[in-house]
């Protein structure tokens, strides 16, 4: 076989791929000055000493009764407190992305008096949902921690503000993303938004939906360990108390507890998968 005839080993891409990588050289060299990133400081001698002094700590976890209860009690209300934010973000998260999910709306497919309404509406929506999503959880657990006092409300309603801007963005984005001619379809042929939703939308991406919703499921759970430090109650709160006793064997079954139930949500996810399918 001659030269000419044999395949090229050469990657078409592999110029622009070199190219992209330096930009990104570039662009991040900069900011890894800015942040002062200097993972070499890990692996000093000083460093690693503190290091495994500090990791020494948590060894063995704490197994007493006593403990064992309080972390019990927290547990269920950290899961209380993520289930019920979850699930008021999604009564907020619904109705804003259903509002301003495009390949819903009646008034484009034709032109008519309504369209610029309808534009000005899904804006209004998205404005909303931006402003939502924008405030750390941990500053809305603050306003509401001084507007009901201490415990596990204030992180419900937190999370809810949160999740629900973010859920709702989301949504919106998967529900575009899908293939909307079913949609459109249906919405020239008479029936209603919410019929195009049930029928022609969610079939096709009823599985990314519940998927992204456990996963923010599961990150509601993390988000509690941060607003209990500010006390919001649940196993953020329990923890906050175990470090500040410098109590290791504490803080390490409360990480334990924390792996089981990231653990659970990788279970549940996977199983609603399944069931979708």
């Amino acid at each position: 076989m001659s030269a000419a005839a044999s395949p090229s080993l050469r990657d078409p891409a592999a110029r622009r791929r070199l190219v992209g990588l330096l930009a990104a050289i570039v662009i991040a060299w900069p900011l890894l000055q800015v942040s002062e990133f200097r993972p070499a400081a890990l692996f000093n001698p000083g460093s690693l000493q503190v290091i495994g002094g500090f990791l020494a700590g948590f060894l063995p976890p704490d197994t007493s009764a006593g403990f064992l209860a309080l972390l019990w009690r927290a547990t269920l209300e950290t899961l209380a407190m993520a289930t019920a934010g979850t699930a008021l973000a999604l009564l907020i998260a619904a109705p804003l992305a259903f509002v301003t999910t495009r390949a819903l709306s009646v008034s484009r497919i034709g032109p008519g008096s309504g369209r610029w309404r309808g534009a000005v509406v899904r804006q209004l929506a998205r404005s909303v949902l931006m402003v939502l999503r924008a405030i750390p959880e941990i500053v809305w657990a603050l306003i509401f921690v001084r507007a009901l006092g201490l415990g596990p409300a204030a992180g419900v309603l937190a999370l809810a503000v949160t999740y629900g801007g973010m859920l709702g963005k989301v949504y919106a984005e998967v529900l575009e993303s899908t293939d909307t001619a079913p949609a459109r379809a249906l919405l020239e042929g008479g029936a209603g938004r919410l019929q195009a939703l049930f029928y022609g939308l969610l079939p096709n991406c009823a599985q990314e939906l519940v998927s992204y919703t456990v996963y923010r499921w599961e990150c509601a759970v993390r988000a509690s360990v941060v607003m209990g430090f500010v006390g919001a109650g649940g196993l953020g709160q329990l923890m906050d108390q175990s470090m500040k006793m410098l109590n290791g064997g504490e803080a390490s079954s409360i990480l334990l507890v924390f792996l089981l139930l990231v653990l659970l949500a990788d279970a549940l996810s996977n199983a609603l998968r399944r069931l979708l399918a």
